[in-house]
């Protein structure tokens, strides 16, 4: 069995590892390495893009004001003035 046969059996940190390799021994190995490694890289890089098509979509967080706002329509609620500026406002009134 060939390593190219191989690639959709490996899991995603073998392939990732292989692929660092291929990409490695292609551009610094002997010829005979890189011929293999050139021959590899497009096997490995399409395995990699079928993967990844097959991930579902990735979620954007949402903050929960952010939500309740749009849903009630409502702004959402203020943050509460620093306790040293609340002193500082206290002691002018006094």
């Amino acid at each position: 069995m060939s390593m190219i046969e191989r690639i959709p059996g490996m899991d995603d940190a073998s392939l990732a590892n292989l692929h660092a390799n291929a990409q490695r021994l292609h551009l610094s190995g002997s010829a005979q390495q890189q011929t293999a490694a050139a021959d590899m890289l497009p096997a490995i890089q399409a395995e990699l893009a079928a993967r990844e098509a097959r991930k579902p979509p990735k979620k954007t967080p949402v903050r929960k004001a952010a939500v309740k706002a749009k849903v009630e329509g409502a702004a959402p609620k203020p943050r509460a003035a620093p306790r040293k500026k609340v002193a500082a406002a206290e002691a002018k009134a006094a």
